[in-house]
């Protein structure tokens, strides 16, 4: 469990301010932190006090790719406090701790029933907030959450004893598991993940969970250190193993059941390909640019070797990735131990610098309008 520190506790304001502090995208690599109007909330709406926010790779591709209109307000990983409730609201307090998601499926149109959730209608609606075309919001003092994210289960309570900054994990980790899942693991697979970065050290944490052995691939020794605390003790390192060649050497040179590509690249789709068995699974879960990879048809046909993806989250596992989330930071799955670096707004440029160029001591970015906060 995360050493507690002692803060004074993050506070709402007693009457909420018309104005408020926010890094605002202005078109490729524009950021600026900008005075902006706090949302105004309608009926059956949240405002909620952003406590911190990660700093996602969707969010990077955007604002490196230009693939959104400008002005926003991104940031979509975050937790806070419950500011102020519209009209009609019954399920939350003001002063209720909670995270926040942006987007939430229905749970009845036809792609929900076929158990794809990211492809449902209202799911490609975002409901949060901060101003502007709405784009998550996290990246403000304050969010607008809409009514239909309320309504449809996307606001989740956090328990008191869990740091906002855990909390701040139920989102990403939700799609984690949808992945996990998709691969149907069993005990005796074997799983090579490949990168290292906290989306990659989650998925393998959590094939771990599922029995399978793992192994893990990076280029930064420092990033496998870190595996090592959540038990990932089979590490390959792609700067000086060719990491192919060590797969088979750890499978008696039949190829990993699963392979997880967690890191963009096209090029790595033709090593997943290489390294897993015939009969076994590619996932893609960080290919979300779209492009061209080559890979050989054949390993698909004659080798039988599934090509899958995953993206966004999954509502129906909610409950066990809240489970893993609040009840693991009291038992082990202390998640803030993949936050290398704090940045308050002022410094959101070296954050997005960070992100966006990992180092070997770079993990999770997080930002935050009240330094120290995301840690009470």
């Amino acid at each position: 469990m995360a050493t507690q520190i002692s803060r004074p506790r993050f506070q709402i304001d007693t009457k909420i301010p018309t104005t408020m502090r926010a890094v605002v995208y202005h078109g490729i690599n524009d950021m600026r932190l900008e005075t902006v109007p706090v949302p105004r909330i309608e009926a059956g709406e949240l405002l909620i006090k952003i406590a911190t926010c990660g700093v996602c790779g969707t969010d990077l591709k955007k604002i490196h790719m230009g693939s959104h209109s400008a002005p926003r307000i991104f940031g979509h990983e975050m937790a806070g406090v419950v500011a102020e409730i519209g009209s009609g609201v019954t399920k939350f307090a003001v002063g209720d701790r909670v995270m926040s998601f942006h987007h939430v499926p229905c749970g009845e149109c036809y792609y929900c029933r076929k158990n794809t959730p990211a492809q449902c209608p209202l799911y490609k609606k975002t409901g949060a907030t901060a101003g502007f075309e709405p784009s998550g919001g996290g990246f403000a003092e304050y969010i607008r959450v809409m009514d239909f994210v309320v309504n449809y289960g996307g606001v989740v309570r956090i328990p008191d004893g869990v740091p906002f900054e855990q909390a701040a994990f139920v989102e990403p980790l939700n799609t984690v598991l949808k992945g996990v899942k998709l691969l149907n693991l069993a005990p005796d697979d074997t799983v090579l993940v490949i990168g290292q970065g906290p989306i990659g050290l989650m998925h393998a944490a959590l094939a771990k969970r599922i029995g399978a052995r793992v192994l893990t691939s990076d280029l930064f020794a420092e990033r496998h250190a870190i595996a090592a605390r959540f038990g990932l003790t089979n590490p390959i390192h792609a700067g000086t193993e060719n990491v192919v060649e060590r797969v088979f050497a750890e499978t008696e040179g039949r190829g990993a059941d699963a392979v997880i590509i967690a890191v963009g690249g096209n090029s790595l789709i033709s090593t997943a390909m290489d390294a897993v068995r015939p009969g076994g699974k590619v996932m893609l879960f960080a290919q979300t640019q779209h492009g061209e990879a080559t890979f050989d048809p054949a390993a698909v046909c004659v080798d039988e070797k599934t090509l899958i993806g995953s993206y966004s989250s999954s509502f129906p596992i909610m409950d066990e990735v809240t489970g893993l989330v609040f009840d693991g930071y009291r038992n082990g799955f202390d998640l803030t131990q993949l936050i290398s670096h704090r940045f308050p707004f002022e410094e959101a440029s070296a954050a997005i610098e960070i992100a966006s160029h990992p180092q070997p001591g770079s993990m999770k970015i997080m930002m935050e309008p009240v330094p120290g906060a995301g840690a009470e």
